[in-house]
């Protein structure tokens, strides 16, 4: 067998001792070469063999590991989902992060009970499983009611229902929402009945009670969790139900001081409630005249919904304004919360001087409330950052997609230079320059300096003055309203600025 000189290049292949004999770097056999290159094959696959079964099992460890995981998230999934049905959100969170929740007093809530007259004839007439399915039926339109007024359920016993608005979120419109529900809930059961199986005709009459005051909310169970209400307001509450008649909406004293300017109520006298003494009561008859859309006065009209949300404005900007106190940069010396509350101020001023609407006012004010809420997010492109802003929040608080958009409108007309086309845009426009014309531009003037130079924005306060006074002599006030209570004084500090310079 010939021996065969391995040089590659200068280069030599060593084999171990065990192959090339004595050591001989040099020279092997054919023989020795195929062997050597067979085993390095061999290891090869092997080696292959090795790295594919550790992907698998490597990818076998991350399938379960995921699997795992991924029943956790559904088991966590379904837990959120139950805890939802039988707790309001804000609690079935702080139940979940603390293990426990804390009571709360709520100074207004309203609370509603409802109860089906006759009841128990009507057990006796009627077999169990179709007795359990008209209930059924019945609550279950309650429930989608209540949901739709941002009412919160709190339980049943039974065929008795009841409901409270006002809790978990605080607002000031809860006794109204509360004779929404009432009004369509006794709708819907006087058009229900139902047929017994002798062929009689049963009809559901409900009796509804309702009253407004303070309770304490909280959860009670361990095992079996339930949200709960406790006080005078609930005692009270049921004793107007009791106290009422079929087909009608019993409410109290209390109540009745909410929502008078919206309802037509009858009073029906007084009755005696323990440690209340003697309660007056009424019963609501539908929307007043100059508030129905329908003769009968079951139905709202636009004027009543726009009067309506200008109720919930107010839970609104409460909120809102809250919300630019904690979270606005400290270093925004202008554009802060005084600003915003300036422009709300004066949107209101100019709009009322202008004539414009009430649902023109809503959206007026609902603009200027967030003209400068994008500030939280960003300095640069605000405007765009607010409507964003202003997209998420306005629906819950029951606003539109159009009146969304003519907010948001409102809000891109605030950005410089100002370019309004309509009255309302002229308004929020003029309001938002409002300070060229006070007597105290100076100061407000020096703050909007600060920041701004703080931002990078501007370098020095002589090149500050002197943009001032350009802008101010181009500027023009777009209303009359704001022309005749601004132009004076904006050019007396036009004057003042130039004796700065």
């Amino acid at each position: 067998m010939n021996p065969i000189l391995l040089s590659f290049q200068t280069e030599f292949i060593i084999f171990p001792s065990h192959i090339v004999g004595n050591f001989n770097l040099a020279y092997i056999s054919q023989d020795d070469l195929i062997l050597g290159f067979l085993m390095l094959f061999l290891i090869g696959l092997l080696y292959i063999w090795f790295i594919f079964r550790i992907k698998k099992i490597r990818q076998k460890l991350e399938l379960d590991y995921h699997e795992k995981n991924l029943e956790l998230i559904f088991q966590k999934e379904k837990a959120e989902k139950l805890l939802s049905t039988l707790l309001p959100k804000q609690t079935a969170e702080e139940l979940q992060l603390k293990g426990k929740v804390s009571s709360r007093r709520f100074r207004m809530v309203t609370v509603l009970f409802s109860d089906i007259h006759g009841f128990t004839k009507i057990v006796e007439q009627m077999n169990p499983e179709d007795l359990i399915d008209e209930l059924d039926k019945f609550f279950m339109q309650f429930d989608a009611i209540v949901e739709k007024y941002n009412i919160e359920k709190i339980k049943t016993v039974g065929d008795a229902y009841m409901c409270a608005g006002g809790i978990p979120n605080k607002n000031r419109t809860n006794p109204i929402e509360v004779i929404l529900a009432a009004i369509e809930i006794q709708q819907y059961m006087k058009h229900m009945t139902i047929r017994s199986k002798d062929g009689k005709k049963a009809i559901w009459g409900l009796r509804i009670g309702v009253h407004t005051g303070p309770v304490i909310a909280g959860v009670v169970g361990s095992k079996k969790v339930s949200y709960d209400i406790w006080g005078d307001t609930v005692n009270t509450a049921s004793r107007m139900e009791s106290s009422g008649a079929v087909g009608e909406i019993n409410i109290s004293g209390m109540t009745y001081m909410l929502v008078k300017e919206f309802f037509i109520c009858q009073y029906r006298g007084r009755m005696p409630v323990k440690y209340k003494g003697n309660i007056d009561m009424y019963f609501v008859k539908g929307f007043k005249p100059n508030m129905a859309a329908d003769i009968k006065g079951l139905l709202p009209n636009e004027y009543f919904i726009t009067r309506f949300q200008m109720l919930r404005y107010d839970d609104l900007e409460e909120s809102i304004l809250t919300k630019l106190e904690n979270e606005l940069p400290k270093n925004l010396y202008y554009h802060n919360l005084k600003h915003t509350i300036d422009v709300i101020t004066e949107v209101e001023i100019i709009g009322r001087k202008e004539g414009i609407t009430e649902s023109e006012m809503l959206i007026l004010k609902t603009a200027a409330l967030f003209h400068d809420t994008g500030f939280i997010l960003s300095y640069n492109n605000h405007e765009e950052y607010s409507v964003k802003l202003a997209r998420h929040i306005l629906p819950q608080f029951f606003y539109n997609e159009k009146q969304i958009d003519k907010i948001a409108g409102l809000i891109m007309n605030t950005k410089n230079p100002p370019e309004p086309t309509t009255l309302l845009e002229m308004i929020i426009c003029d309001a938002d320059l409002d300070y060229l014309g006070r007597t105290d531009f100076i100061p407000v003037s020096g703050n909007l300096y600060r920041e701004l130079k703080e931002y990078g924005k501007i370098k020095s306060i002589d090149g500050w003055n002197r943009l001032q006074i350009k802008f101010i002599e181009n500027h023009q006030y777009f209303t009359q309203t704001a022309r005749n209570m601004r132009d004076v004084n904006k050019n007396k500090q036009l004057d003042k600025l130039r004796e700065l310079i």
